[in-house]
């Protein structure tokens, strides 16, 4: 199939960034102009906003630009779903207009020249391609740690995660389509788009400094992503627990052989300390395991009711040469 002329659209999920929005757009509008211009991608390319749920005025500054451009679309949740869901609203609303869609975050840390290696990838027949950042070094100590131990846990447990990916990456329609067909609400792309097994590339890029504004990835919210990641692609944790459990049992009995014989040898160790210690671990174990078990259980049940993973309030999508009001 030629893969030429492409019609791309843009995701760009956005949560409170009125600080770099205005930045952002000029940015995008004159990266898809040049794009263009070089016959790289068809002039019905768009690049989609999705405003998840932002209480400054995100909304607003992208209605505006739609009425500038019809480059220029937007979607708009009816309240906060969270990062994944924006970026899957996106590309779901994105495909059946779309030959590629690539999502970006909206503070432009990653490198926008990265999309003509990206189209690279896509005219050679990928149909997935990962944009990876080459380093951490725009990141703190914390989070290059914390980073480095997610990725290598994710390993550890089995899910096939891209590391250094985040949610940069090219996806063809038909790659779409198929993601479509998947109806889990715990959503974790990271580790869910690597399974699906069609022709894929990796584009290195660096990461710049963000712009204006503050990460709206707080420690709270890589912490919920990570556990989301791990209880949506692994159930290696359960089998850790049998594990451990398993260990337990020897430890216990070897314990209790132990007593058996210093009774029989008359021999009366008083172990009060020995008891209180292993009696703590043991609960706490046992505490532990439950609360894994309980993360799965509240997965399922969540996933048992069949939610819709976001409600969208409004979307503003203008062809070429449409007004407003969407008349010629």
């Amino acid at each position: 199939m030629e893969r030429k002329n492409t019609i791309l659209y843009l995701v760009v999920p956005c949560y409170n960034e009125e600080e770099v929005l205005d930045k952002t757009a000029g940015v995008l509008q004159e990266k898809m102009e040049r794009l263009r211009n070089a016959g790289r991608i068809s002039s019905q390319s768009k690049v989609m906003f999705v405003n998840d749920g932002s209480k400054d005025r995100t909304w607003p500054m992208i209605c505006e630009w739609t009425k500038r451009d019809p480059l220029f679309a937007g979607l708009c949740f009816s309240r906060n779903y969270g990062h994944q869901s924006a970026i899957l609203a996106g590309m779901m609303a994105s495909r059946t207009r779309a030959d590629a869609v690539v999502t970006i975050d909206a503070d432009l840390q990653q490198d926008i020249e990265a999309l003509d290696a990206f189209l690279d990838c896509y005219e050679k027949g990928c149909d997935i391609v990962y944009g990876v950042r080459n380093d951490r070094n725009t990141d703190g100590f914390f989070k290059k740690a914390t980073a480095g131990i997610f990725y290598k846990l994710m390993h550890a447990l089995g899910c096939k995660t891209i590391t250094n990916h985040a949610d940069y990456r090219l996806m063809s329609k038909k790659a779409l389509n198929a993601l479509a067909e998947f109806k889990e609400t715990n959503l974790f792309l990271r580790g869910l788009i690597p399974t699906m097994g069609f022709q894929s590339d990796i584009v290195y890029f660096d990461v710049k400094e963000r712009e204006a504004g503050q990460s709206k990835y707080t420690f709270k919210k890589m912490m919920t992503l990570a556990v989301d990641g791990i209880t949506s692609m692994s159930t290696r944790p359960l089998q850790l627990i049998m594990l451990l459990g398993f260990l337990t049992c020897l430890l216990s009995a070897g314990i209790f052989i132990s007593c058996i014989v210093d009774w029989a040898h008359g021999r009366v160790v008083p172990g009060w300390t020995t008891t209180v210690a292993s009696t703590c671990l043991i609960g706490g174990m046992m505490l532990l395991s439950q609360g894994i078990i309980g993360e799965y259980i509240g997965k399922i049940y969540m996933e048992s009711k069949g939610r819709p993973r976001y409600i969208i309030d409004a979307m503003i999508l203008r062809e070429e040469g449409e007004s407003e009001d969407g008349k010629d």
